[in-house]
């Protein structure tokens, strides 16, 4: 009987030093750290893995989560500094850093970071106008990061991100902030149209400036231009002048010929080439003109050839007392106003 009781004395023991090593290993897993109290007084943290503790004198205080969580931020009505009422909401990002100070700092640890959100949400947002709080969102966010996380730094958390996410102010307003952005889009549109009709009548002044200008240019060369052909049709006239009167003072009886029958064609082509003429009249006095260059190529002759016969010398008068002898004089010089032989 003594050995029957030795034996279930000693598995008693055994059980109990199993079920004591069981009570002093913990495992904790990843993304979380458990704190350790030894009669309720912190001691240490635990890491996640596999630790051991003392059983029935530690215990685990605050098992703390350390990966980032989210915090939604309630919707709450904010006065701005020009009085007007907007209402926001947003959504906060922290992450425990230090779990004992998370645990033993701060109770409740969300419900205290939501109110100090909300708190400096307001604080920010009424420092603000509303035209500055609908435009600066960005300001409004690290201003609110930079506040929160500083007084939530000896609570052992990290804030790493405030965001607002919707700012809806009242409905006249918005209504009267849509006919304020009409009228600003109006003024404005107006405004681009006038300076546009502006420099397109400064572009037509500045194109007409320049038109005027280069055809001033194209009339002075123009000018200048027909001045120096003048000048030249003169040097070659006055030229031919001069080499037709040579020919003459030398005898030559066909020069005078050729320079009157020159100009007569030279009349002649320009009455033919008129562009409302279809039928040519001659009139008498045009006859005539045509009849006396066979009279002048006679003269010519007299004057500077041997002096003439005396039937040559009289032929001008013949046809100045006879008509008939004159228009037969004058038609056979229309006929050919070249030929020196009709004189004789």
């Amino acid at each position: 009987m003594d050995l029957a009781g030795l034996d279930i004395v000693v598995i008693a023991l055994v059980v109990l030093v199993i079920l004591i090593l069981f009570a002093g290993i913990k495992t904790i897993p990843q993304g979380y750290q458990y704190t350790v109290e030894r009669f309720g007084r912190y001691t240490r943290t635990l890491e996640p893995g596999l630790n051991l503790i003392i059983p029935f004198i530690d215990r685990i205080g605050a098992k703390m989560n350390v990966m980032e969580q989210v915090l939604d931020i309630p919707t709450q009505e904010v006065i701005t500094r020009d009085n007007a009422s907007v209402s926001a909401d947003g959504v906060a990002f922290y992450q425990i850093l230090n779990a004992a100070q998370a645990a033993y700092q701060v109770a409740h640890l969300e419900n205290a970071i939501l109110n100090l959100t909300m708190t400096n949400i307001r604080s920010v947002m009424g420092s603000m106008d509303l035209d500055e709080l609908l435009s600066n969102r960005d300001v409004i966010n690290d201003k609110l990061l930079r506040v929160v996380d500083e007084a939530a730094n000896p609570w052992g958390i990290k804030i790493t991100r405030v965001e607002i996410k919707d700012i809806a102010p009242p409905k006249d307003l918005v209504d009267s902030m849509g006919r304020q952005m009409k009228a600003e889009r109006e003024k404005r549109a107006q405004v681009l149209e006038a300076e546009g009709a502006r420099n397109a009548q400064i572009l037509r002044a500045e194109g007409a400036k320049q038109s005027a200008i280069l055809e001033a240019e194209g009339q002075r060369e123009a000018a200048f231009r027909d001045a120096e052909a003048r000048e030249r049709l003169a040097e070659a006239e006055a030229k031919a002048t001069k080499m037709v009167s040579e020919a003459i003072a030398a005898g030559n009886v066909q020069a005078i010929n050729y320079f009157v029958a020159q100009k007569y064609t030279e009349a002649m082509a320009a009455i033919g080439k008129a562009p409302n003429s279809k039928i040519v009249l001659m009139p008498m006095e045009a006859s005539s003109l045509v009849g006396s260059l066979g009279g002048i190529g006679a003269i010519a002759r007299e004057v500077f050839g041997d002096g003439g016969s005396s039937q040559t010398a009289g032929t001008p008068r013949t046809r100045q007392s006879t008509p008939a002898t004159t228009t037969t004089a004058s038609t056979s010089a229309f006929r050919n106003p070249f030929d020196t032989s009709q004189g004789s």
